[in-house]
């Protein structure tokens, strides 16, 4: 349906699944605060179209991970970003948002600039951590970029370029909000059991390399704590891989699917074993105590090595000033014996597991819990980028934007 000529236009692309979920919290909160009607095109999944996103193209055909797997569709790729660059120079938007996925957004951004259409990008490259050149190649292409940490902004303003930390998504996850006693009645889990959370990732690779490593550590920690009880989140599409490599490790593992049931399993959980990722910020918000694991290839270690400026890979470490409060065990440190032993340290002391999350809590207020949510942060400062009057923000406005943004 065509909307009215006097209806701004947003653009907004997101690239994979977690772009499409915030894109649509983004989106929920532009229509709670903007003063006029608003139409969106662009890019996007199911949540995004949720919120009235006319789609261009199914969100799958931007969600391609790995070099093996991108090279055979280059050409249809560069076809996509030409047509996009096209319709948003065409179309002329109040404001084009794109979100992570930043080889192919940047090449929109590329072409669809110097047409007196706002760019603003979501989620800064980590130019912190390796390639800090990006950051004037970012610059030429965007009039503003939102930033997920707080520490990002500077590294931009250095070149004269707008940007505001709005806070991770995380907090706008409802992982503090699971609850724990109902999932042990779920699964007979006695109050008193001691209650292990095991996520060894979402994506193939992640659970290829970690999953025996984790399994290790679960044999070696049922012999120290045989009582002990073990839960495994998954993703549907790998459930039945993770069920597969479980039905082997003891303690009978319970593995859940749904996502509110995980966070019900942080909520009883007294410890987790978890692959590095935004996981782990669920972790904290869960105020669970936590031992980090990741493993990648020996080429990709030998490469991230040589380019990677931080000492962790946690974000709650590098929040509290690249400090070890979270346990991490990469590569050759991703042990079942050290795994195991991190766990148990935990388990075993638990005034440190209690100032672990008591830091985690520090790193999680950085991150913008507490306060506004991302969702709405970012949708106020594309309607001032955009030029969009704001409606005005009585008591009762602002008391629902933080459950329209959830």
């Amino acid at each position: 349906m065509t909307a009215p000529a006097s209806t701004p236009l947003v653009y907004v692309l997101a690239g994979e699944p977690s772009g499409d979920n915030l894109g649509g919290r983004i989106m929920q909160a532009l229509k709670a605060r903007a003063a006029v009607p608003l139409s969106f095109v662009g890019v996007g999944g199911e949540r995004m179209v949720g919120e009235g996103l006319e789609t261009l193209v199914p969100l799958s055909e931007l969600s391609i991970m790995g070099l093996a797997e991108i090279l055979p569709h280059v050409p249809r790729m560069y076809r996509l970003i030409y047509r996009l660059a096209a319709d948003i120079r065409a179309r002329r938007p109040a404001v084009v948002l794109t979100i992570d996925n930043t080889a192919f957004n940047f090449a929109v951004a590329n072409r669809a600039r110097g047409y007196g259409i706002p760019l603003v990008h979501l989620n800064a490259p980590k130019v912190w951590a390796y390639r800090p050149g990006r950051v004037r190649r970012v610059a030429r292409y965007y009039d503003h970029l939102l930033c997920l940490l707080p520490f990002e902004p500077p590294y931009f303003h250095r070149v004269g370029m707008p940007a505001s930390f709005i806070g991770h998504p995380v907090v706008e996850s409802g992982a503090d909000r699971g609850e724990g006693r109902r999932f042990r009645a779920r699964h007979d889990i006695p109050a008193a059991a001691t209650l292990l959370c095991v996520l060894p990732g979402s994506r193939g690779g992640e659970l290829e390399r970690l999953l025996p490593d984790f399994g290790g550590a679960v044999a070696q920690l049922a012999e120290a704590r045989p009582g002990l009880r073990v839960i495994v989140p998954t993703v549907r599409a790998q459930e039945s891989r993770v069920r597969a490599a479980v039905a082997v490790w003891p303690l009978n593992p319970i593995v859940v699917v749904d996502e509110s049931e995980k966070f019900d399993a942080f909520a009883a959980s007294d410890v987790a074993l978890a692959a590095s990722g935004t996981v782990s910020l669920e972790l904290n918000l869960a105020r669970v105590p936590t031992v980090i694991a990741y493993r990648v290839s020996a080429v990709s270690a030998a490469l991230v090595r040589a380019m990677v400026r931080v000492r962790h890979i946690t974000i709650a470490n590098l929040v509290l000033g690249d400090r070890s409060v979270i346990p991490e065990f990469t590569q050759e440190d991703c042990t079942p014996e050290k795994l195991s032993r991190a766990v148990l340290a935990l388990l075993d002391d638990p005034a440190a597991a209690a100032e672990q999350v008591r830091q985690a809590g520090e790193a999680m207020r950085a991150l913008g819990y507490g306060g506004p949510p991302p969702s709405l942060r970012a949708a106020e400062i594309l309607l001032d980028v955009a030029g969009i009057a704001r409606r005005p923000r009585s008591s009762t406005i602002a008391a629902g934007d933080a459950a329209a943004c959830a």
